[in-house]
């Protein structure tokens, strides 16, 4: 007797869970790994990290060395490799030609494009760049390369064209502890663009100085990406509002959670 109300309860709970609804059981990735852009590190994502992990996230940096575009999407592959699940990959900046690069990755399961740039297979962003040129592109000098081949964003005008909406002593810091980058890293071609295969979101800082706003909507557009315009803000959109773009980030992680549930 007791053996037979065993097996009815099991039948019962397997005929509810084969009429629930197939969203009930949706949950949004919780994974997010995050890719710095060039002259700066991880420690710029510390309001993005600290909202998502408030909601419930985990979240992590990765610390690209910036001596070579093979370098730097081998250091968020290797990142990636670490998560226990699928994860949101979110690039900004150069960040973005690295995470079109490493979100073939298995673990990759949507992308998230932060004021970044997002090339085709055999394109670079140093090419494209030409095409719609920035206010970094027209300011001469602002461009610094050392004798060794690495480059660097003049200390002295960085704040103007970097990060002009954040506070002037933040963004001074910023300036005097940038990442040197290799200067091949911004006319390598790509051999692999994510975008193409993985679900896409992207924000278009609306008024960048490093990368012409206008490129920023052509590569969205093209990927056929949901994007947001927060007008006004500078190319340290990530760290000016920290708010908009951590929402971005959730809301691709529910809409690729509710796609893979």
């Amino acid at each position: 007797m007791l053996l037979r109300h065993i097996c009815s309860a099991a039948m019962l709970a397997s005929s509810l869970a084969l009429i629930a609804p197939a969203g009930a059981v949706a949950e949004p990735i919780k994974n997010i790994v995050l890719v710095h852009g060039a002259w700066v590190d991880g420690s710029g994502w510390k309001p993005i990290y600290d909202i998502l992990m408030k909601r419930g996230f985990r979240v992590s940096m990765v610390q690209e060395p910036e001596t070579s575009f093979q370098d730097d999407v081998a250091a968020a592959k290797r990142v990636l490799d670490m998560q226990d699940g699928r994860a949101i990959l979110v690039g900004h900046s150069y960040g973005g030609s690295i995470v079109t690069e490493a979100g073939v990755h298995p673990k990759a399961a949507g992308l998230v494009y932060v004021a970044a740039h997002a090339p085709d297979v055999g394109e670079d962003e140093g090419e494209l760049g030409k095409k719609m040129p920035s206010a970094l592109a027209k300011t001469e000098g602002a461009i610094k390369t050392t004798p060794d081949g690495y480059t660097y964003l003049n200390p002295e005008l960085f704040p103007k064209l970097f990060a002009p909406d954040l506070p002037r002593e933040q963004a001074e810091f910023a300036a005097r502890s940038q990442v040197l980058a290799k200067a091949e890293v911004f006319s390598t071609p790509l051999t692999a663009a994510a975008w193409k295969t993985k679900p896409t979101w992207g924000i278009v800082a609306g008024n960048d100085q490093i990368i012409n706003p206008d490129l920023e909507r052509f590569y969205y557009e093209r990927a056929k990406a949901p994007f947001i315009v927060v007008e006004g803000a500078s190319h340290s959109v990530y760290e000016s509002h920290p708010e908009r773009v951590a929402d971005v980030i959730e809301e691709a992680a529910r809409k690729v959670g509710e796609k893979t549930n």
